[in-house]
Parts: C-alpha cells; sequence; structure tokens
C-alpha cells in the first residue's frame, strides 16, 4: 500500500515511474481528437484518465487481489501526432504502437483504434474484438470523411485486422442506418444491445463474449460512450440508456480466460466531465483489464 497521499501521486498512470525497457505492460496517451462527427475534446483524455487514475492505487483489486503495478507497467507519455492531419497521424501512431509490447492506449477518439489494430494485426494476426460501444462504428465514411470515430471497424474488418466472427460488440444502442447495422451482423459480429445487458445481466453477457471469442489472441477496445450519460457525462457523443459503471466493470472482470493482446479506452472528453467521474470510469476499465493479466 502506498504511503504517498493520492494528490502528490506522480501524474503517471496509477503513478507508474517504471522504465519502458523493463516493462511488460506499456500504456500511452494517443491525444488525437480530429476524427470526431460532434464534439470535440477528447485530445485531453489521457491526461485526464491518468489524473483520475490515483485513486486506483492505495490497495489490491478485491475480485482477485491483484495490484496492476506489480505486473511491470510502465508510462511512455504521449505518441506524436501530425496535427489536423488523420491519414499521417494514423501512420504514426501505427509506427509508434508497432514499438510497444503490451500496449494500453489512452485516447483520443475512436479512430485511433484503427492503428492500433493495424500495428498489433501485424505481429499476432486477426484478432478476436470485444469492443463496448453506444454505437456500432462500421459507417463506409463518416459525413464523407473514409477515416474517422465512426468508421474504425468497417475499416478493421475490411482490411482483415480483426476476425469478425470472433467480435462482439456490447451497450450498442445508437441510431444506425439499417444497412450499416445488417452489413455489421453479416460479418459474423455478435452485437449485444444496452437494453440485453439490462435484462441478461453481467455474467450471462461475459459467458456470450468468452463463447465468442473462444480461444486466440483478443483484444479491448472500450468507449467511454458505452456507459450511460448519467454516469459517463464526459464525451463527445452521449446516448441514453446505456450501462451503469458497475455492469461494464461486472462484465470485465469475468474476462480473464482471454488471450489479450492489448486495449484502448477511447472517447473521453473532459470538458463534459462532471467532478471526474468520467475519467475514473475510464481508469477504472484499465485498472481492470490489467488486473486480469497475470
Amino acid at each position: 500500500m502506498t504511503l504517498t497521499p493520492t494528490f502528490a501521486i506522480p501524474p503517471t498512470f496509477l503513478g507508474a515511474t517504471l522504465e519502458p525497457a523493463a516493462a511488460r505492460f506499456w500504456v500511452a496517451g494517443v491525444p488525437f481528437d480530429i476524427g470526431t462527427t460532434n464534439r470535440a475534446g477528447a485530445r485531453a483524455g489521457p491526461l485526464a484518465v491518468r489524473h483520475a487514475s490515483r485513486m486506483l492505487v492505495d490497495g489490491d483489486n478485491p475480485a482477485n487481489w491483484r495490484d496492476p503495478l506489480t505486473l511491470g507497467l510502465a508510462d511512455v507519455g504521449d505518441f506524436t501526432l501530425a496535427l489536423g492531419d488523420i491519414s499521417s497521424s494514423l501512420a504514426l501512431i501505427e509506427q509508434q504502437a508497432a514499438e510497444c509490447s503490451h500496449l494500453i492506449a489512452l485516447g483520443g477518439d475512436h479512430t485511433i483504434t484503427l492503428a492500433l489494430l493495424r500495428a498489433l494485426a501485424k505481429r499476432c494476426g486477426p484478432l478476436g474484438m470485444v469492443h463496448f460501444d453506444a454505437h456500432v462504428d462500421t459507417w463506409p465514411d463518416n459525413f464523407g470523411q473514409s477515416f474517422a470515430h465512426g468508421s474504425v471497424f468497417y475499416h478493421a474488418i475490411n482490411e482483415g485486422l480483426v476476425d469478425s466472427r470472433r467480435m462482439i460488440q456490447i451497450g450498442i444502442r445508437s441510431p444506425v442506418a439499417r444497412a450499416v447495422y445488417e452489413w455489421t451482423l453479416a460479418q459474423g459480429v455478435r452485437i449485444v444491445s444496452a437494453e440485453e445487458v439490462h435484462t441478461l445481466g453481467a455474467s450471462a453477457v461475459a459467458d456470450l463474449v468468452l463463447a465468442t471469442l473462444g480461444a486466440g489472441p483478443a483484444y479491448l477496445s472500450f468507449d467511454i460512450d458505452a456507459i450511460d450519460p448519467g454516469q459517463a457525462p464526459g464525451t463527445g457523443t452521449p446516448e441514453v440508456g446505456g450501462l451503469f459503471t458497475w455492469q461494464a466493470m461486472a462484465i470485465l472482470k469475468r474476462l480473464g480466460g482471454l488471450d489479450f493482446k492489448g486495449m484502448d479506452l477511447v472517447e473521453v472528453a473532459p470538458a463534459y466531465d462532471v467532478a471526474e467521474i468520467t475519467a475514473l470510469a475510464g481508469a477504472s476499465v484499465v485498472w481492470q483489464y490489467l488486473c486480469l493479466q497475470h
């Protein structure tokens, strides 16, 4: 247990101070938000999530008595981006992600996931995908822009970065073109609406995740707008009727059997947050993910 007061912990994720060369898990910020289709501001997400994460360092996770800081965790700072240029930024993110062994990326908007998957799939092959979100993010384009936060998984599936038959989306509830929704299902993606999470329960949804992904390399992409805006208002595209924070955490802590190779936490936009509750929810998701690792 730390003897340092919470407010004095270093402003890295969980106060991590380990050198990258000695680490098994790397945390990096990706302050990119020019792929948004509504409110920008997620470029400030990495800083806010790091700040909020300091609430999580005063003990072990009571679900499994693990402490992520004992795993070998380094915070490597923020990735370099090409200001105002989506394609060049994606190339830079992919290049920097390729240098990380097991990367936990703090966004930034959801566009960054495409670059992260491009880097990881070169090393691991097509990945199984656990995708928490209010939106399917499989639009072919976003208001004429091919690469943006609503088209991430359209490209990831078409590029063969993910195995769509081993992909599950949790918390979906936004308005969506029927053709987009049906295309997603036709690829073999399992869609679990937010209402289904409420009615089935967290344990049953976790069982669906495990059954869908099975064995093989897996990836977690968590858009904070999967959580209801009453509990996570700090995001650019809020949708009512979402998951409660406890439901998301309850599902995650039951996924320890999956072979995760990396994750991202995206779309935290602190300008719209209240009392840091969105940033803390995001930090807690990453903390829970790390607590699944051995």
